[in-house]
Protein backbone atom coordinates (compact mmCIF):
# COMPACT_ATOMS: atom_id res chain seq x y z
CA UNK A 1 0.00 0.00 0.00
CA UNK A 2 1.42 3.47 -1.16
CA UNK A 3 1.10 6.65 0.66
CA UNK A 4 -1.45 7.57 -1.75
CA UNK A 5 -3.80 4.63 -1.03
CA UNK A 6 -3.46 5.06 2.58
CA UNK A 7 -4.54 8.59 2.16
CA UNK A 8 -7.76 7.16 -0.08
CA UNK A 9 -8.36 4.71 2.66
CA UNK A 10 -8.69 7.34 5.25
CA UNK A 11 -10.52 9.55 3.42
CA UNK A 12 -12.84 6.47 2.77
CA UNK A 13 -13.11 5.49 6.74
CA UNK A 14 -13.83 9.44 7.48
CA UNK A 15 -17.27 9.47 5.64
CA UNK A 16 -19.40 8.65 8.58
CA UNK A 17 -17.39 10.78 11.89
CA UNK A 18 -18.79 12.24 14.47
CA UNK A 19 -17.84 13.41 17.40
CA UNK A 20 -17.24 9.97 19.10
CA UNK A 21 -13.87 7.83 19.09
CA UNK A 22 -13.14 5.68 15.50
CA UNK A 23 -10.34 4.00 14.56
CA UNK A 24 -9.24 5.63 10.90
CA UNK A 25 -7.01 3.03 9.94
CA UNK A 26 -5.69 -0.29 12.25
CA UNK A 27 -2.45 -1.56 10.61
CA UNK A 28 -1.41 -3.27 13.64
CA UNK A 29 -3.88 -6.30 12.32
CA UNK A 30 -1.73 -6.94 9.57
CA UNK A 31 -3.94 -6.43 6.98
CA UNK A 32 -2.31 -3.63 4.75
CA UNK A 33 1.53 -4.78 4.01
CA UNK A 34 4.03 -2.42 5.34
CA UNK A 35 1.95 -0.86 7.33
CA UNK A 36 1.86 -2.56 10.64
CA UNK A 37 3.41 -0.53 12.76
CA UNK A 38 0.81 2.37 12.14
CA UNK A 39 -2.40 3.32 13.37
CA UNK A 40 -4.83 6.64 13.34
CA UNK A 41 -7.79 7.55 15.36
CA UNK A 42 -9.98 9.97 15.24
CA UNK A 43 -11.37 11.70 18.60
CA UNK A 44 -13.78 14.47 17.45
CA UNK A 45 -11.57 17.57 15.95
CA UNK A 46 -8.26 15.67 16.88
CA UNK A 47 -6.18 12.82 14.47
CA UNK A 48 -4.33 10.94 16.86
CA UNK A 49 -1.31 8.98 15.24
CA UNK A 50 0.79 5.95 16.57
CA UNK A 51 4.09 4.91 14.73
CA UNK A 52 5.55 1.64 16.44
CA UNK A 53 8.80 1.30 13.58
CA UNK A 54 10.50 4.20 12.06
CA UNK A 55 10.67 4.51 8.79
CA UNK A 56 12.36 5.96 5.63
CA UNK A 57 8.89 7.05 4.13
CA UNK A 58 7.94 9.16 7.86
CA UNK A 59 8.40 12.65 6.45
CA UNK A 60 6.28 11.82 4.06
CA UNK A 61 3.39 9.72 5.64
CA UNK A 62 3.53 13.34 8.38
CA UNK A 63 2.96 15.60 5.39
CA UNK A 64 -0.18 13.54 3.89
CA UNK A 65 -1.48 13.53 7.46
CA UNK A 66 -1.35 17.43 7.88
CA UNK A 67 -2.82 17.58 4.42
CA UNK A 68 -5.83 15.02 5.50
CA UNK A 69 -6.46 16.47 8.48
CA UNK A 70 -6.81 20.35 6.69
CA UNK A 71 -9.06 18.93 4.45
CA UNK A 72 -11.60 17.07 7.37
CA UNK A 73 -12.40 18.05 10.60
CA UNK A 74 -9.61 17.50 12.17
CA UNK A 75 -8.02 20.46 13.74
CA UNK A 76 -5.40 19.09 15.89
CA UNK A 77 -2.35 16.12 14.96
CA UNK A 78 -0.75 14.50 17.69
CA UNK A 79 2.09 11.66 16.87
CA UNK A 80 3.63 8.96 19.59
CA UNK A 81 6.72 7.75 18.43
CA UNK A 82 6.59 4.04 20.00
CA UNK A 83 9.46 2.90 18.86
CA UNK A 84 11.58 5.51 20.73
CA UNK A 85 12.49 5.07 24.43
CA UNK A 86 9.44 6.62 26.31
CA UNK A 87 7.46 7.01 23.49
CA UNK A 88 7.16 10.66 23.33
CA UNK A 89 4.13 12.25 21.85
CA UNK A 90 4.20 15.64 19.86
CA UNK A 91 1.48 17.84 18.85
CA UNK A 92 2.19 18.74 15.10
CA UNK A 93 -0.65 20.62 14.02
CA UNK A 94 -3.05 22.65 16.25
CA UNK A 95 -2.96 21.79 20.12
CA UNK A 96 -4.49 20.42 22.86
CA UNK A 97 -6.95 21.63 24.95
CA UNK A 98 -7.24 20.31 28.81
CA UNK A 99 -9.52 17.56 30.31
CA UNK A 100 -9.73 15.88 26.97
CA UNK A 101 -12.13 13.04 26.62
CA UNK A 102 -13.33 10.28 24.09
CA UNK A 103 -16.99 10.03 23.51
CA UNK A 104 -18.38 6.23 22.89
CA UNK A 105 -21.63 5.38 22.47
CA UNK A 106 -22.60 8.92 24.34
CA UNK A 107 -20.39 8.03 27.12
CA UNK A 108 -16.70 10.24 27.92
CA UNK A 109 -13.76 8.66 29.07
CA UNK A 110 -10.56 10.70 30.37
CA UNK A 111 -7.83 10.82 27.88
CA UNK A 112 -3.77 11.82 28.04
CA UNK A 113 -2.73 11.87 24.16
CA UNK A 114 0.78 13.05 26.02
CA UNK A 115 1.17 10.14 27.84
CA UNK A 116 4.44 8.15 27.49
CA UNK A 117 2.45 5.28 28.11
CA UNK A 118 -0.98 4.42 26.68
CA UNK A 119 -4.06 6.95 26.71
CA UNK A 120 -6.16 6.04 29.18
CA UNK A 121 -8.99 4.56 27.14
CA UNK A 122 -8.74 1.49 25.28
CA UNK A 123 -11.26 1.56 22.39
CA UNK A 124 -10.64 -2.07 21.02
CA UNK A 125 -13.08 -3.02 23.94
CA UNK A 126 -16.06 -1.04 22.92
CA UNK A 127 -18.30 -3.98 22.69
CA UNK A 128 -17.35 -5.55 25.33
CA UNK A 129 -18.60 -2.21 27.57
CA UNK A 130 -21.70 -1.98 25.43
CA UNK A 131 -22.11 -5.76 26.46
CA UNK A 132 -21.37 -4.75 30.16
CA UNK A 133 -24.07 -2.15 29.65
CA UNK A 134 -26.73 -4.29 28.39
CA UNK A 135 -26.22 -6.64 30.84
CA UNK A 136 -25.51 -4.77 34.15
CA UNK A 137 -29.33 -3.66 35.32
CA UNK A 138 -30.13 -4.62 38.79
CA UNK A 139 -26.87 -6.20 38.82
CA UNK A 140 -23.92 -6.81 41.27
CA UNK A 141 -21.12 -5.86 39.43
CA UNK A 142 -17.41 -7.08 39.91
CA UNK A 143 -14.73 -5.94 37.54
CA UNK A 144 -11.40 -6.67 38.10
CA UNK A 145 -8.33 -5.34 36.77
CA UNK A 146 -10.81 -2.14 36.78
CA UNK A 147 -7.85 0.63 35.78
CA UNK A 148 -9.95 3.72 34.93
CA UNK A 149 -13.01 2.01 35.26
CA UNK A 150 -14.31 1.92 32.18
CA UNK A 151 -16.85 -1.22 32.52
CA UNK A 152 -18.11 0.07 36.12
CA UNK A 153 -19.77 3.13 34.06
CA UNK A 154 -20.89 1.23 31.24
CA UNK A 155 -22.42 -1.13 34.09
CA UNK A 156 -24.23 1.99 36.35
CA UNK A 157 -25.24 3.85 33.16
CA UNK A 158 -27.17 0.31 32.34
CA UNK A 159 -28.71 0.04 35.56
CA UNK A 160 -26.38 -1.75 37.79
CA UNK A 161 -27.17 -2.02 41.60
CA UNK A 162 -23.18 -1.58 42.74
CA UNK A 163 -20.13 -1.72 41.43
CA UNK A 164 -17.25 -2.98 42.57
CA UNK A 165 -13.67 -2.03 41.03
CA UNK A 166 -10.70 -3.77 41.79
CA UNK A 167 -7.52 -2.50 40.54
CA UNK A 168 -4.13 -2.26 42.16
CA UNK A 169 -3.15 1.36 40.53
CA UNK A 170 -4.31 4.43 42.88
CA UNK A 171 -3.77 6.73 40.17
CA UNK A 172 -6.01 4.38 37.56
CA UNK A 173 -8.79 4.43 40.40
CA UNK A 174 -8.60 8.47 40.69
CA UNK A 175 -9.24 8.62 36.98
CA UNK A 176 -11.70 6.32 37.82
CA UNK A 177 -13.44 8.44 39.97
CA UNK A 178 -13.43 11.21 37.15
CA UNK A 179 -14.54 9.08 34.58
CA UNK A 180 -17.90 8.49 36.75
CA UNK A 181 -18.17 12.69 37.34
CA UNK A 182 -17.49 13.43 34.10
CA UNK A 183 -20.98 10.80 33.17
CA UNK A 184 -22.83 12.61 35.78
CA UNK A 185 -23.30 9.43 37.47
CA UNK A 186 -23.88 9.50 41.60
CA UNK A 187 -20.74 7.80 43.47
CA UNK A 188 -23.53 5.55 45.92
CA UNK A 189 -23.33 1.85 45.33
CA UNK A 190 -19.49 2.47 43.36
CA UNK A 191 -16.73 1.53 45.34
CA UNK A 192 -12.89 1.74 44.03
CA UNK A 193 -10.58 -0.86 46.10
CA UNK A 194 -6.84 -0.61 45.51
CA UNK A 195 -6.62 -3.98 45.96
CA UNK A 196 -4.05 -6.81 44.78
CA UNK A 197 -6.98 -9.23 43.48
CA UNK A 198 -4.61 -12.19 43.78
CA UNK A 199 -4.26 -11.54 47.42
CA UNK A 200 -7.49 -10.13 48.00
CA UNK A 201 -10.39 -12.66 47.11
CA UNK A 202 -11.64 -12.68 51.27
CA UNK A 203 -12.12 -8.53 51.04
CA UNK A 204 -13.01 -9.19 47.38
CA UNK A 205 -15.99 -11.20 48.44
CA UNK A 206 -17.37 -9.26 51.40
CA UNK A 207 -19.58 -7.29 48.73
CA UNK A 208 -20.64 -10.41 46.83
CA UNK A 209 -22.00 -12.88 45.62
CA UNK A 210 -21.57 -10.92 42.09
CA UNK A 211 -24.00 -11.33 39.36
CA UNK A 212 -21.57 -9.90 36.74
CA UNK A 213 -17.80 -10.53 36.50
CA UNK A 214 -15.25 -9.18 34.49
CA UNK A 215 -12.08 -10.06 34.24
CA UNK A 216 -10.07 -7.71 32.31
CA UNK A 217 -6.61 -8.36 33.38
CA UNK A 218 -3.11 -7.11 31.02
CA UNK A 219 -1.48 -10.14 29.41
CA UNK A 220 1.73 -9.90 31.11
CA UNK A 221 2.68 -7.11 33.82
CA UNK A 222 5.51 -7.50 35.94
CA UNK A 223 5.27 -8.36 39.84
CA UNK A 224 1.46 -8.16 39.11
CA UNK A 225 -0.25 -10.86 36.66
CA UNK A 226 1.21 -13.09 33.66
CA UNK A 227 -2.21 -14.61 32.27
CA UNK A 228 -0.22 -17.85 31.40
CA UNK A 229 -0.15 -18.77 35.06
CA UNK A 230 -2.20 -16.48 36.98
CA UNK A 231 -5.49 -16.46 35.36
CA UNK A 232 -6.90 -19.86 36.44
CA UNK A 233 -6.41 -18.60 40.02
CA UNK A 234 -9.03 -16.28 39.36
CA UNK A 235 -10.99 -18.32 37.59
CA UNK A 236 -10.91 -21.10 41.06
CA UNK A 237 -12.28 -18.26 42.99
CA UNK A 238 -15.37 -17.66 40.71
CA UNK A 239 -17.50 -20.27 42.35
CA UNK A 240 -17.20 -18.71 46.02
CA UNK A 241 -18.01 -15.11 44.63
CA UNK A 242 -20.49 -15.62 42.00
CA UNK A 243 -23.81 -15.63 42.25
CA UNK A 244 -26.13 -18.73 41.49
CA UNK A 245 -26.81 -17.17 37.61
CA UNK A 246 -23.93 -15.26 37.47
CA UNK A 247 -22.71 -14.14 33.98
CA UNK A 248 -18.94 -14.03 33.28
CA UNK A 249 -16.37 -11.68 31.06
CA UNK A 250 -13.51 -13.17 31.11
CA UNK A 251 -11.24 -10.81 28.34
CA UNK A 252 -7.73 -11.37 27.36
CA UNK A 253 -5.50 -9.67 24.88
CA UNK A 254 -2.97 -11.48 23.76
CA UNK A 255 -0.80 -12.51 20.67
CA UNK A 256 0.10 -15.71 22.42
CA UNK A 257 -2.94 -17.34 24.06
CA UNK A 258 -5.98 -18.13 22.38
CA UNK A 259 -9.98 -18.82 23.01
CA UNK A 260 -8.85 -22.04 23.80
CA UNK A 261 -6.79 -20.82 26.62
CA UNK A 262 -9.75 -19.25 28.93
CA UNK A 263 -12.39 -22.15 28.11
CA UNK A 264 -9.74 -25.05 29.26
CA UNK A 265 -8.74 -23.64 31.84
CA UNK A 266 -13.26 -22.27 32.76
CA UNK A 267 -13.72 -26.13 31.86
CA UNK A 268 -11.19 -27.11 34.61
CA UNK A 269 -11.60 -25.20 37.06
CA UNK A 270 -15.02 -23.86 37.54
CA UNK A 271 -17.06 -26.68 34.67
CA UNK A 272 -20.41 -24.78 36.29
CA UNK A 273 -19.91 -21.73 34.06
CA UNK A 274 -20.48 -22.72 30.23
CA UNK A 275 -19.60 -20.76 27.72
CA UNK A 276 -21.98 -18.94 25.87
CA UNK A 277 -20.20 -17.30 22.86
CA UNK A 278 -17.03 -15.00 21.99
CA UNK A 279 -18.14 -11.02 21.49
CA UNK A 280 -16.86 -10.02 17.95
CA UNK A 281 -14.46 -7.66 17.84
CA UNK A 282 -15.24 -4.22 15.95
CA UNK A 283 -14.20 -4.12 12.15
CA UNK A 284 -12.27 -1.34 12.61
CA UNK A 285 -9.61 -3.67 14.91
CA UNK A 286 -10.07 -6.22 12.04
CA UNK A 287 -6.68 -8.85 12.29
CA UNK A 288 -5.41 -11.58 9.92
CA UNK A 289 -5.79 -13.91 12.93
CA UNK A 290 -8.29 -12.89 15.26
CA UNK A 291 -7.17 -15.33 17.51
CA UNK A 292 -4.12 -12.95 17.75
CA UNK A 293 -6.44 -10.04 18.88
CA UNK A 294 -8.47 -9.34 21.45
CA UNK A 295 -10.91 -12.22 23.32
CA UNK A 296 -14.22 -11.19 24.89
CA UNK A 297 -15.63 -14.53 25.97
CA UNK A 298 -19.34 -14.88 27.89
CA UNK A 299 -19.75 -17.72 30.60
CA UNK A 300 -23.06 -18.12 32.16
CA UNK A 301 -22.98 -20.35 35.31
CA UNK A 302 -25.53 -23.35 35.43
CA UNK A 303 -26.97 -25.35 38.50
Amino acid sequence: MTIEQLRALLLENSKDLTDEFKRLFHGRGGLYDGWKHLTVDSIDEILSVALYMQEESESQLIEMLKEFAANSRHKTVVIQRRYIKGSPSEIIVGELGENLFAIENGMKFKLNLLSNQNSLYFPDMKNGRAFVRENSKNKTVLNLFSYTCAFSVAAKLGGALSVSNIDMSKSALSTGKANHHLNAIEPRGISFLPYNILKSFSRIKQNGPYDLIIIDPPTSQRGSFEAVKDYEKIIKKLPEIASDECIVLASLNSTELDSNFIINLMNEFAPEFKFVKRLENLKEFASTDEERSLKNLVFEREN
